[in-house]
């Protein structure tokens, strides 16, 4: 983390495997590592880089997987920061579909936020290939989605810009 903040061509961008935030199903897991051990990790990550995307992995269903167990989960993810949760369902077990969706709505508010919060601060996007309805996509250096009209000279290039406002369609 501390290489990554002090390097100019590694991008503030994390992408972390937790899989639970609770320290039992990390066990039942056999995870060589806890909640309090990712908490630093994550807080190292905003103390050194407040504006980088983190990103996190979990998994719902784990066999062992109690709903108190869940809620411990659900709990610890609330209290630390990050922009997006990948959620993957470990079964089709009943109840874990909800749980998903659960997981899945607050990552959408986290990631609204994030981008919210960078409203107005100058990143640096590079455009993709793609045309979308006359517009094409590109993401910043803090993984932030941006949208500008289609132009094909500029693929592969990166612009200074300045987000204004967000369009969570």
């Amino acid at each position: 983390i501390e290489y990554c903040a002090r390097s100019r061509r590694i991008a503030p961008h994390f992408h972390i495997p937790l899989q639970s935030g609770s320290d039992e199903v990390l066990r039942l897991m056999k995870r060589r590592y806890d909640t309090e051990l990712f908490r630093s990790r994550v807080s190292l990550i905003q103390e050194l880089l407040p504006q980088a995307f983190i990103g996190i992995d979990v998994i719902v269903g784990t066999r062992g997987e109690e709903a108190e167990y869940f809620e411990d989960c659900y709990h610890f993810l609330e209290s630390i920061p990050f922009a997006q949760l990948h959620v993957f369902s470990y079964s089709e077990r009943e109840g874990k579909h909800r749980r998903s969706q659960r997981l899945m709505q607050l990552s959408e508010e986290r990631l609204k936020a994030f981008y919210s919060s960078n409203l107005g601060r100058e990143l640096t996007v590079i455009w993709e290939h793609g045309n979308y309805n006359g517009l094409m996509m590109g993401h910043s250096e803090n993984y932030i989605r941006v949208a500008q009209p289609y132009d094909e000279e500029a693929i592969g290039t990166t612009t200074r810009l300045t987000p204004q406002h967000l369009d969570a369609s």
